[in-house]
């Protein structure tokens, strides 16, 4: 029997809510040897109060030791194995911004990027080029056509659009264009099987099209592209957990992944008080609400360890107006850590924290990677974290006689 199966069998309809808290990229280490972490540095009264009275411990988003991506760490927030359920990071970009993506297309993620007069990834962000520039370079992209496909190109937001190929025949076994470091030149699509020669062809024929369009277009003179991807057609949490989720999140990759889950998707403005905001006035129409903040994630990205402990105060002030609500279950954690000091996605796991009123409490007086490491959760695979917020709910019934 497969977790799913097991969960369809043993779930419940309940008037119970959840709420789930993503702090994008939660986890980070000490600026210096024998120091705080981004979380352990910030004044965090609420959160640490909430500690005190939940059980707490450490997330491995994929298994220890392996970086995740954010669409399989979420993945794995949401109760689903991140390696039986592979997603390319295109299929998330597309749903996130609603387009219309069809069985058969085949989508990417791209990035525009900086490159030197020696064609060397300088910047793989162009420099988080504002939507406004993005959304030019995008008009000026969709002029590129190519034989036998019609070519889709949107803006995300800042540096990222979408690029979907409609056509037949088409396949997502591509490598990636993007080298992941500076210093070197984007890779040239290979295909993965046989049957992708055709596809890699035309995609690496649009990289070069794209390139002489932006070449004038500094700091945005290229493009990296990751994720090939179709959609996988992924079992639903309205199916699988029998809830009635929503998402409330600002960035489209994340409300991709939650639509591609069965989620509701709320409008709602950029701010986190904008995000509560639009929980408590969607409060009664939903039990299962996904709130996801991502700027901690760009903080540590680029390296910035006071904007993310900065972020972290912030969210911790409107704490109680979530708690107010009086959700039956509310858990705080992050999809992975991205530690400031690395500048990137790390294989840390992710401090987690679970309230409940039935709850044994652990009594911790902080919430923070060490403090969490002596919690009753102990260091879990996240995919388990939604079995655990059904049980606290008491959506689950017992298993075996």
């Amino acid at each position: 029997m497969t977790r799913f199966e097991l969960l369809k069998e043993l779930t419940y309809v309940n008037q119970t809510k959840i709420v789930l808290l993503v702090i994008d990229g939660l986890g980070g280490l000490p600026r210096e040897p024998g120091g705080l972490t981004e979380l352990e540095a910030a004044h965090t009264p609420n959160m640490d109060a909430l500690a005190a009275k939940s059980i707490c411990g450490l997330l491995d988003p994929i298994t220890p030791g392996i970086t995740p991506g954010s669409g399989p760490s979420h993945l794995a927030l949401f109760g689903y194995d991140p390696l039986r359920y592979e997603i390319g990071r295109g299929v998330l970009e597309a749903l996130g911004i609603g387009f219309p993506l069809e069985k058969d297309d085949l989508a990417a993620r791209g990035n525009f990027c900086t490159v030197d007069e020696n064609g060397l990834v300088t910047d793989r962000r162009a420099g988080r080029i504002p939507t406004s520039l993005n959304e030019k370079l995008c008009e000026e992209l969709a002029q590129i056509e190519l034989p036998g496909v019609k070519i889709f190109i949107r803006p995300v937001k800042e540096y990222r659009f979408m690029l979907v190929f409609r056509g037949k025949g088409l396949s997502e076994k591509l490598s990636e264009t993007d080298p992941q470091r500076v210093g070197l030149a984007p890779l040239p699509v290979e295909p993965l099987a046989p049957e992708a020669e055709e596809t890699a062809r035309l995609v690496n024929t649009l990289v070069e099209k794209a390139k002489e369009i932006l070449a004038s277009h500094h700091p945005a003179n290229m493009v990296l592209l990751r994720g090939f991807s179709k959609d996988p057609c992924l079992p639903k949490m309205q199916e699988v957990y029998k809830l009635k989720p929503a998402a409330i999140a600002t960035y489209p990759m994340y409300r991709g992944v939650a639509k591609l889950v069965g989620m509701d998707l709320l409008d709602t403005g950029d701010k986190f008080t904008d995000e509560i905001s639009t929980l408590e006035s969607h409060w009664q129409e939903y039990d299962f609400f996904y709130v996801h903040v991502k700027k901690t994630d760009s903080y540590g990205e680029d390296g910035n360890f006071d904007a993310r402990v900065a972020l972290i105060e912030e969210i911790d002030q409107h704490i109680p107006r979530i708690l107010a609500l009086e959700p039956d279950v509310f858990i705080i954690t992050g999809d992975h850590s991205t530690p400031s000091v690395l500048r990137s996605h790390s294989w840390h796991p992710v401090p987690v924290l679970l309230y409940s009123r039935y709850v044994r409490p652990d009594g911790l007086d902080r919430f923070g990677e060490r403090a969490c490491a002596q919690g009753s959760i102990g260091r879990m695979p996240a995919v388990n974290l939604m079995t655990m917020a059904l049980a606290y709910a008491l959506r689950l019934n017992k298993y075996g006689a």
